[in-house]
């Protein structure tokens, strides 16, 4: 007995010493556990990533989601360019449960073939499928599958922006359109500003998975920048409508017009026929999916006539008391100048040849100016250099001078009647408006404010340089003003009342070996009224029937112009100079 209660009483000591041991081993255990257990908590930051990505993955999607383009409107605020909502489709496979009717569902809202939708149902192996592959579809059929019960667990629908014209083919040549889902501009503004109207987009995290909220996005969505023109909607319209009317009436190939503001280089209108639509440019001829007014470029012929007399007036070559002998023919630099209507003239002034149109007059200035002299002045007019106005394509025309390799001397004769060189119509009215100006030549410009958000940014009319001076171009006016008045020069341009300075053109049209037969760009420049310019007005008719600018172009001139008076409130000249000296004025576009 006392040598088993030995036993026992050696086994409680050899436990009770071991005990702590394993109470502390087991302690030791339990913490190291619980380390490895918090470790699952607080992963280092590439696994938790790890862990994330792999997580969002399976259960998210990721959609760019554009910013609303910025809105066009014209200088009154009346919209030129909006958007609309419209919404593409596509389905969660995985969230399924009856393919056929999800498939018939979806068929019958969006006007879909039923068995290709159930095909894209049950083939994809993806956790999304896109259904509306033609296009996005409205805001109405859009409603239509989110209020259905059927579809409103496996659909989801992605908004986009489409781009609408509401004035439809009303100034879509300044406008432009956009292109693929993102709204790209293409051309004109659209194109120019793109970047601007475009704002910025951002990728949101969406949920694959039913009543599963991704992290939200802490970013801050930019809308497009607006843009308020310096177009008036309705002066566009009535230029447009106009434009048309004299293409046909002259039975001619196309045509452009451009109403410019005198001081500020403003655009008020610029239009060409024929137009396009851009909430439908897919099915235009592309040939018209240009900007012709700042595009296209032509020998300006006549019209050219009044820099080449207002840069020899400015260099001292040309004065009051200049004179010249017009015998019908000019013979230099291996070629033989004449006149349009092969006549001489005998003893003019420099006021008889613009009134007259005497290409011997112009070539015998620039003769005497030299070609120093004659292209600086090109230059400083601007031409074969871009104006910089702010539409997408913008053409440079073109200007040899000399030492270039394919100039020649007698370039200085051609070009200085309008041949041998090139210029698109909004540079030839920015050059030309340089007179109307005092001399100074202004930056066109078609956008007047831009706007993000509450900040309004005007942009103010820009002097580009002194091309001339006042006196000059005083001089010059009044030469253009005797070309209106002569009953045998451009007089179907006159607007009775109004003092109109003007000049017609009638430019050849050249070819690989010459000059084409029988057709021309007739044309009429010209400002009013002349002492106090409110508009400069670019007319272009491209192979109009009656071939003369005079003929054609001027009588188009003469009619846009009673309609200018009127829509801009321009007095007439009684009325306007008793206004003035009674200290008023009416020099400000409404």
């Amino acid at each position: 007995m006392t040598s088993v209660t030995r036993q026992q009483s050696h086994q409680l000591d050899t436990i009770n010493r071991r005990l702590p041991i394993v109470i502390l081993a087991m302690v030791v255990a339990s913490a190291l556990l619980l380390l490895a257990l918090a470790s699952f908590q607080w992963l280092s930051p590439e696994v938790d990533r790890e862990f994330r990505q792999r997580g969002l993955a399976n259960t998210t999607s990721v959609e760019t989601i554009p910013a609303e383009r910025g809105l066009i409107y014209d200088r009154d605020g009346e919209p030129l360019a909006f958007n609309q909502i419209e919404y593409r489709f596509g389905v969660s496979p995985n969230l399924v449960t009856d393919p056929a009717t999800v498939a018939r569902e979806l068929a019958l809202i969006l006007n879909l073939d039923e068995f290709d939708i159930y095909r894209k149902i049950t083939t994809t192996t993806g956790p999304w499928v896109l259904i509306t592959t033609e296009g996005p579809v409205s805001a109405e059929v859009a409603q239509q599958v989110l209020d259905n019960e059927e579809l409103s667990l496996p659909t989801r629908g992605e908004r986009v922006w489409r781009r609408f014209y509401p004035q439809g083919t009303l100034a879509s040549q300044i406008l432009g359109f956009t292109i693929d889902e993102n709204a790209t501009g293409a051309m004109g503004l659209e194109a120019y500003y793109n970047d601007q109207l475009a704002g910025r987009t951002i990728d949101e995290v969406v949920s694959t998975v039913p009543l599963y909220a991704p992290e939200a996005v802490d970013e801050v969505r930019q809308q497009g920048m607006d843009l308020v023109l310096t177009i008036d909607r309705d002066l566009q319209f009535l230029v447009e409508s106009r434009l048309a009317q004299y293409v046909a009436e002259n039975n001619a190939q196309s045509g452009t017009i451009i109403v410019m503001e005198s001081r500020t280089g403003s655009i008020l209108a610029m239009a060409s026929s024929p137009t396009f639509d851009p909430n439908n440019f897919i099915n235009a001829n592309v040939e018209l999916l240009t900007t012709p007014a700042i595009t296209n470029t032509y020998e300006p012929g006549s019209i050219f006539k009044i820099l080449t007399v207002a840069a020899a007036i400015e260099s001292g070559t040309v004065d009051e008391n200049w004179t010249y002998n017009d015998t019908g023919s000019l013979e230099a630099a291996s070629i033989v100048v004449q006149n349009s209507d092969r006549k001489s003239y005998g003893i003019r002034n420099a006021t008889e040849v613009l009134v007259n149109s005497l290409n011997i007059g112009v070539a015998t200035m620039a003769m005497e100016m030299g070609p120093d002299l004659f292209y600086q002045a090109m230059r400083r007019f601007g031409i074969g250099a871009l104006t910089r106005i702010d539409i997408s394509g913008e053409a440079s025309g073109i200007l040899k001078e000399p030492g270039e390799s394919d100039w020649s001397e007698s370039d200085l004769l051609t070009n200085s009647f309008g041949q041998g060189l090139s210029v698109t119509p909004i540079q030839m009215i920015t050059a030309a408006n340089a007179i109307a100006n005092d001399g100074l030549m202004m930056q066109p410009r078609i956008v007047q404010q831009r706007i993000v958000g509450d900040d309004v940014q005007n942009i103010e009319p820009v002097v580009l340089r002194r091309v001339i001076g006042i006196d000059t171009a005083h001089a010059v006016r009044d030469m253009m003003v005797q070309v209106v008045l002569d009953p045998n020069g451009a007089n179907l341009a006159a607007v009775p009342g109004y003092s109109i300075a003007g000049k017609t053109g009638t430019a050849q049209i050249p070819n690989a070996v010459g000059y084409e037969e029988g057709t021309s760009i007739a044309s009429f420049i010209g400002f009013f009224p002349a002492d106090d310019p409110r508009v400069t007005v670019l007319i272009r008719l491209d192979r109009p029937a009656g071939y003369w600018g005079s003929r054609t172009a001027a009588p188009a001139f003469q009619d846009l112009a009673e309609q200018l008076v009127l829509y801009l409130a321009i007095p007439n000249d009684t009325v306007r100079l008793n206004l003035a000296a009674q200290g008023g004025h009416t020099s400000t576009v409404r």
